[in-house]
């Protein structure tokens, strides 16, 4: 779904589709399909809430079915599918996409992070300024964040998605290029990512 390019910058924001069974389902394990399921569009809200105030172009990347009625305002997001069949090659594409479409910085975000800030991505692209790649490292051992200048097709190819050696390998592919690291966040994936934020605590778990 195009829309007219208004700057440079080009925000992803990669979403699963909120379906009950299939939103956060290592979470699910501990507080019950529908709680995560909860727990995940509220993630979805502050992810929104927080793009809105990011200068950028952007757009959304479903992992199912692309919807025109939701959240995300129509004449704000672009709305793609994401294509491919592992995470790596979906994010390779969808970044080409965006090069292709002329953006000179491109920087991409997951809908699971309850601390990012507006502000965060504002200085992940002003980073880009004077380096290559920005990293956002995940406590995981992954990355909430990675926004680049040109595409570098080698560091969505031979991961182990969702493992403890994505971060270690992606900086092992940029070890030639100059890389911002910026401060560690962790995404919600287990039940252990949500007890220090009271918000969720008290909204979703102990309120039941």
């Amino acid at each position: 779904m195009p829309r007219k390019q208004k700057n440079k910058n080009l925000l992803l924001i990669f979403t699963r589709n909120p379906e009950l069974g299939k939103a956060k389902t290592r979470l699910a394990k501990t507080v019950g399909d529908e709680t995560a399921l909860e727990i995940y569009k509220f993630l979805l809200q502050k992810t929104r809430d927080v793009s809105l105030k990011v200068t950028s172009d952007k757009a959304v990347y479903y992992s199912v079915k692309i919807r025109t009625n939701d959240i995300w305002d129509n004449e704000i997001y672009q709305k793609h599918q994401q294509n491919g069949e592992d995470l790596g090659i979906r994010m390779k594409n969808a970044f080409k996409d965006g090069f292709a479409s002329g953006y000179k910085k491109v920087m991409i975000i997951g809908s699971d992070l309850y601390n990012l800030s507006s502000e965060n991505i504002e200085n992940a692209f002003n980073n880009l300024n004077d380096n290559d790649f920005v990293i956002g490292p995940a406590l995981d051992g992954g990355y909430y964040l990675l926004g680049m200048n040109s595409l570098q097709e080698n560091i969505f190819e031979n991961k182990d998605w969702g493992t403890e050696t994505v971060r270690k390998d992606t900086l092992e592919d940029l070890k030639d290029k100059k890389v911002k690291l910026l401060e560690f966040k962790n995404d919600i994936d287990i039940y252990e990512d949500i007890l220090d934020i009271p918000e969720i605590m008290i909204k979703f778990i102990n309120s039941k």
